[in-house]
């Protein structure tokens, strides 16, 4: 019999904790530690892992100026296409409102009273003034996941263009942190499962067998925008672009989709996806370029996911999001992205999304039972997106050639 994984384990838990709480009612509320301890542990790790992986990622990205105008051209369509896909997720949650439908308990609400006073509108000038820390290390402290990100991105940056023997050892540290940090994770991962558990039943407890019912509804209205990405949004781009079909586009890069639907896994997809690029025409050179940039970095799928479910929430416990909500909305899925490609499952990036804009995490493990599936479908969009890259960006390149 094949192993079962932690995927397996955490799903198991997920039922174990929904039946729980339905047989013990309030009573389940009594697992909560368990859960609590759970959140607290991947919580620790927010600033630390945001701060180092999102320099060290930033750094490696600076050197894609050597490959020059395709190099600087393939950033900017992962961070727009990123972008538009948080867009996309935001404005789905708010026109089909999955959040909203329940009840939640008036203690929560009190709770979440002071999230909702930081949505107040603010102006374009004090949103800007509000990201760029004024001390970083405050910043650090205070756990301000915005002002982390751009500090964190800028020294990034400026790191890239040292030169290399001034480079190596400063990279060399943040490898080895950004390793032991993915490590502490995997540890941490292990007791998931209890977590899972844990928050499950006290969720059960605490909004009542009803919830399962907004789950599923979150579910619907996420398949229906991961579809709009995958089947208009990306071969849209191809046809604007090159001016291929996009049925030719869909039906060639199938074996890839396929794969990255059942591995869940962008770089173990990789090598296939290159195969179907190529059958496309791209040539090697470029394929070989762009598509583990994107394996690392584009992640359309996972960035509308963000966004969706800091609207699912948001609605969830009535806050009110304003201007600089959104913004970090924004920003955190699509800068996130950058650094964080290495670590297991999207968990850790989600509260760094809701903490950026002020949204209770209390209710994360709703996401959590559903996520397996939902990660086997956002990895098969997110290959998809690297492989229009490469399409479009080989076509500049032989249409500049022949000019």
């Amino acid at each position: 019999m094949k192993k079962l994984g932690s995927s397996g384990f955490i799903i198991i838990a997920m039922f174990l904790g929904i039946l729980t709480g339905a047989i013990l009612g309030e009573k389940a509320s009594i697992f909560a530690p368990l859960g609590d301890i759970f959140l607290k542990l991947i919580t620790m790790l927010i600033v630390p892992l945001v701060f180092f992986s999102i320099i060290s990622g930033a750094a490696s990205l600076g050197k894609t100026k050597s490959a020059g105008k395709i190099g600087i051209l393939t950033l900017a369509y992962y961070l727009f296409t990123s972008a538009i896909a948080v867009v996309i997720g935001i404005t789905s949650g708010i026109i089909f409102k999955p959040g909203i439908g329940i009840t939640v308990p008036k203690s929560l609400l009190t709770d979440s009273s002071t999230y909702a006073a930081a949505g107040k509108v603010t102006g374009f000038w004090d949103t800007i003034l509000g990201i760029i820390p004024s001390n970083p290390f405050n910043s650090l402290t205070t756990g301000n996941i915005l002002q982390i990100l751009v500090f964190a991105l800028f020294f990034g940056i400026c790191l890239s263009t040292l030169n290399e023997k001034k480079q190596k050892p400063l990279l060399d540290i943040l490898d080895t942190i950004n390793e032991v940090l993915i490590k502490m994770v995997s540890k941490i991962l292990f007791f998931a499962p209890f977590g899972v558990f844990g928050l499950m039943a006290n969720s059960i407890a605490l909004f009542g067998i009803d919830i399962l019912a907004l789950v599923v509804k979150l579910f619907s209205v996420f398949t229906l925008a991961l579809g709009l990405i995958h089947f208009i949004m990306i071969p849209g781009l191809v046809k604007v672009f090159t001016g291929l079909n996009p049925i030719k586009f869909i039906k060639t890069l199938a074996p890839a989709q396929i794969l990255a639907f059942s591995t869940a896994s962008s770089m173990a997809t990789l090598p296939v996806n290159k195969q179907c690029c190529e059958k496309l025409g791209v040539d090697n050179a470029t394929s070989s370029f762009i598509l583990p940039l994107g394996a690392t970095i584009n992640m359309n799928g996972n960035a509308m996911l963000y966004g969706l479910v800091s609207i699912f929430f948001a609605q969830m416990f009535n806050i009110e999001l304003g201007t600089t909500q959104y913004i970090a909305i924004i920003l955190t899925s699509v800068l996130g992205a950058v650094g964080t490609a290495g670590v297991p499952g999207p968990s850790l990036l989600v509260v760094a999304v809701l903490a950026a804009a002020g949204i209770p995490v209390i209710a994360l493990p709703l996401v959590f039972g559903i996520d397996r599936i939902m990660d086997m479908m956002r990895t098969s969009t997110n290959i998809f997106g690297d492989a229009s890259c490469a399409v479009i960006m080989d076509h500049i390149i032989k249409k500049e050639k022949h000019s």
